[in-house]
């Protein structure tokens, strides 16, 4: 606990980190520090991440930034990955890393930041409302398949806003540091607390 308390006074959320929710989002270095990088990855990125953290879903989510599509970040094997191009962004979803390799779809391309903030929160939420527990997003795409998704967070602009909304809403309410409450409770804390050894005073 005292180690969590220090965390949380300097800032840092480290709560959800084994959680149904949301992995910390890989970035590359993007326009600020690399030549090849078309837009600004890290940036973006922080964005996402304090949109995003918090949120419990059905399964882990992954989410990752490439500045170009050389796709250092490996976006294109992650939940939601962004590839940034010269003209905006590409915004991929339900890839997969790990024993089942799996590409992203291609969802679409946007202009601008807010374009892919507003995308993934929609896409964020349709996940969280719809698939089923402990299904990762390779597996209820293929399920549900790309085009209804696409028709519920791309082509339907108002279905888009209305998922949008629902999550920012819900986050008001998640973005709590699960950690922070044992830290700052003598009666939680108490559980972590080293047993007493016999015979010592």
């Amino acid at each position: 606990p005292a180690v969590w308390a220090d965390f949380n006074a300097a800032g840092m959320v480290s709560g959800h980190a084994y959680g149904k929710s949301l992995r910390t989002v890989k970035t590359c270095v993007g326009s600020e520090w690399c030549r090849f990088g078309t837009q600004d990855s890290t940036g973006l990125g922080i964005k996402l991440e304090k949109m995003c953290w918090g949120a419990w879903t059905p399964h882990k989510f992954k989410i990752a930034v490439s500045g170009c599509p050389r796709n250092c970040a490996e976006a294109t094997i992650k939940d939601f990955g962004v590839v940034c191009v010269e003209s905006g962004y590409e915004l991929h979803i339900g890839g997969n890393g790990g024993v089942k390799v799996r590409a992203t779809d291609l969802l679409c391309k946007v202009a601008t930041e807010e374009e892919v903030l507003e995308h993934c929160a929609a896409f964020l939420q349709l996940y969280r409302e719809q698939a089923h527990y402990l299904e990762r997003t390779a597996p209820w795409l293929e399920r549900v398949g790309l085009s209804y998704i696409r028709e519920q967070v791309v082509e339907d602009a108002r279905q888009r806003s209305a998922l949008r909304e629902r999550f920012l809403h819900a986050q008001q309410y998640a973005q709590r540091d699960p950690w922070a409450q044992i830290a700052g409770s003598d009666e939680a804390s108490r559980g972590f607390a080293p047993l007493k050894v016999l015979g010592e005073g």
